[in-house]
């Protein structure tokens, strides 16, 4: 164990524990069952609620067919405890057990799933809620909402889809499934476009999306009544989809990003890419009401019903309509709340990170190479790191770093405190974090299929 967890660590920390059992079955996502592989049956995983400084200990049992690890999305955690397979720690074997332990640093919302394969875009996930002691609590109730898009069961499993983008060479619906899988192998079908991500919104078409793992036909009910505030977790595990989020009529205050508080912002929506997460409020209306999460630039949509009595006359078309009308807001444009923002410094190292794809039957590159977990990029246990992600390429990359949270760089405010930033086409973002927890880290696009096909590299560093 790590001297900075031993720090951590005292006599009268709260353990909390936690059983977790990856393995396959059928789930019903509401009227539509498929056998895919989750943690206990369900769709999302058991949510995992504790406090800022308390010790999780999750132990997990693989009953799948494959090897599998559990990674902490935006937890500043032990190295060994990160789930890496290969880079952090050996692959659970099929049978086999590991226990993960680590303190919880910072309160926020996380996720917990998979980073084995194409795994993550199947069942395999799960909230992670770090409360925090401190905090006011200023709204009545607290509502998380996981949004994902959905292929696994349906005819066609995610490395079938990332087997059929690498055949085919280039993405455009290559994971629809049914009776329109066949299309994804055609050649020329044009992909879906949406001029909030830039261009190109996505590479992979699916059959279903879900909130809280129910398609909208038979969404998830939360009750409510008029005038009462809500505190909205919104999450984006999605392999492949951006979703634009909101409530028609009903303005947001965001209030956070990936876990760390920003300075309140009303919007009538926000735009998640694969990984994010953001914190808002809203005031029930005197009506029944969708929270939407629409497949950007993809025609679909996923909700949960804000049910406070009367029957809304609003759909969840007519609320999708409204919604994609409304300006939205992207999470790397917020502003860092003043007490995590960094302390001004000059980076002692700068790396570029050059994205592109995709290229020779679908490789996606991080500066001209594909993942190898021997190689990174080198930094020192200390310094201020600068990391600058150039996409060169006609798509969005949600990039992810692990073990740590950075703050994007904005020109006249400091911007997030994040762990994942989304980058648009032909832009270039750069991210600044402190070298206070030493190890091997991963940074790669959360779009599960661009990681699989190489995009990916590692900042590494020791103590």
């Amino acid at each position: 164990m790590l001297d900075l967890e031993r720090a951590r660590q005292s006599a009268d920390q709260k353990i909390v524990p936690v059983a977790l059992e990856a393995r396959p079955g059928p789930v019903d996502l509401g009227g539509v069952t498929v056998n895919t592989w989750s943690y206990g049956d369900a769709v999302p995983g058991p949510q995992i609620r504790l406090r800022a400084g308390d010790l999780l200990r999750a132990d997990l049992r693989n009953s799948l067919p494959q090897p599998t690890t559990i990674h902490w999305h935006g937890i500043a955690l032990r190295n060994d405890m990160d789930g890496v397979p290969v880079l952090t720690q050996d692959p659970v074997a099929p049978g086999m057990t590991f226990r993960y332990e680590f303190t919880t640093p910072d309160p926020g919302t996380y996720i917990f799933h998979p980073h084995v394969g194409t795994q993550l875009d199947r069942g395999l996930y799960g909230t992670l809620i770090v409360e925090d002691p401190a905090e006011p609590g200023d709204y009545d109730d607290e509502l998380v909402v996981v949004f994902d898009d959905w292929v696994d069961g349906t005819g066609r499993d995610p490395d079938q889809v990332l087997a059929g983008l690498k055949a085919n060479g280039m993405g455009g619906m290559g994971g629809m499934g049914g009776d329109m899988q066949g299309m994804g192998e055609m050649e020329g079908m044009q992909m879906p476009q949406s001029e909030a991500l830039g261009g190109d919104a996505g590479d992979v078409s699916y059959p279903y999306y879900v909130a809280n793992g129910r398609v909208s036909a038979a969404a998830q009910t939360f009750g409510g009544k008029p005038g009462q505030r809500i505190r909205l977790r919104m999450i984006n595990i999605g392999g492949d989809t951006a979703f634009r989020v909101g409530v028609p009529g009903v303005p947001m205050t965001v209030t956070h990003t990936d876990g760390f508080p920003v300075r309140p912002v009303s919007a009538p929506t926000v735009l998640l890419g694969m990984g994010e997460r953001v914190d808002a409020v809203i005031t029930l209306s005197d009506q029944s009401l969708p929270l939407v999460g629409i497949a950007e630039g993809k025609g679909g949509a996923a909700h949960v019903t804000l049910n406070v009595g009367p029957r809304s006359t609003t759909t969840v078309e007519a609320a999708v309509a409204d919604l994609v009308s409304r300006p939205t807001v992207a999470a790397a444009g917020l502003v860092a709340a003043e007490q995590v923002v960094l302390a001004d410094r000059t980076p002692d190292v700068v790396h570029d990170l050059e994205i592109a794809g995709p290229a020779n039957r679908y490789t996606w590159t991080i500066n001209g190479q594909t993942y190898d977990p021997s190689r990174g990029l080198p930094v020192s246990e200390g310094q201020r790191v600068r990391l600058r992600f150039v996409n060169t390429t006609s798509m969005f990359h949600p990039m992810h770093l692990h073990g740590h949270t950075f703050q994007v760089r904005n020109a006249a405010v400091p911007g997030p405190r994040k762990d994942t930033v989304n980058v648009l086409p032909k832009t270039t973002i750069e991210v600044d974090f402190d070298a206070d927890n030493p190890g091997q880290w991963l940074t790669h696009c959360h779009n599960i299929y661009h990681g699989e096909a190489g995009m990916m590299t590692v900042v590494s560093y020791v103590g």
